[in-house]
């Protein structure tokens, strides 16, 4: 009987000492979640820090990608304005109402509203080259095409004569460039105003407001690419 009696005591002092254990542990955890239920003005600081740091990376890489994307579009705006000129100028398209032979061209001036244009036109002198003081205009709507968003044409350039070694382009002297397309052959007449040479090829070089560039080059042959 005593026996029994000691066995209930031990098993009663167990049973104690393992809610005193229980009690223990949840007071622990207790006061770690009171603790963590809320945070520092450091810790804050220092989220909001990384936030910003991110957000500003993000942001500048999508304005240079964005500004990229629209340097590319315009280029190839550019080059597509060219073909239209090819188009015209090798199928029967009149100019006014009898004119069925005219050439069609496009023209580039770097003094023209501050490189900010240039001008589809159709060659009713047959010289090849864009007269801005012809009567009737030369003009074909809706030229003269406007470049915005403080994109440019940074600079025209075409060999003398023919293309020069490593394709290197001369773009020291020249200031204006035409480009004209007339049947029934595909190839373009390239001429520099002023000089009576035809060229082999042409480069007109595009640039954003951050400086990239690009450039649409026009071969004789009648290619026409953007790189």
């Amino acid at each position: 009987m005593a026996v029994k009696f000691k066995r209930i005591a031990y098993s009663v002092k167990r049973i104690e000492k393992h809610n005193l254990l229980l009690s223990k542990l949840f007071a622990k955890r207790y006061s770690l979640n009171a603790h963590s239920r809320g945070f520092s003005l450091i810790e804050l600081m220092v989220v909001t820090g990384i936030v910003v740091v991110i957000t500003s990376v993000v942001l500048t890489n999508n304005n240079k990608y964005g500004g990229s994307v629209l340097l590319q579009n315009l280029a190839y705006d550019i080059a597509l304005s060219i073909r239209q000129a090819q188009v015209y100028g090798i199928s029967v398209r009149g100019f006014g109402a009898n004119n069925f032979s005219v050439g069609y061209g496009m023209h580039f001036d770097k003094n023209l509203n501050n490189n900010k244009n240039y001008v589809l036109f159709a060659d009713l002198e047959n010289t090849g080259i864009f007269n801005p003081s012809h009567d009737p205009t030369e003009n074909v709507s809706p030229s003269p095409y406007q470049i915005g968003r403080g994109y440019y044409i940074a600079d025209l350039c075409a060999p003398a004569g023919t293309k020069l070694a490593s394709n290197s382009y001369s773009c020291a002297s020249v200031s204006q460039l035409d480009i004209v397309y007339k049947r029934p052959e595909p190839d373009a007449a390239i001429r520099i105003p002023g000089t009576s040479a035809l060229q082999d090829s042409a480069r007109i070089l595009v640039a954003s407001p951050r400086g990239d560039v690009l450039s649409i080059v026009v071969d004789a042959t009648g290619q026409i690419s953007v790189q």
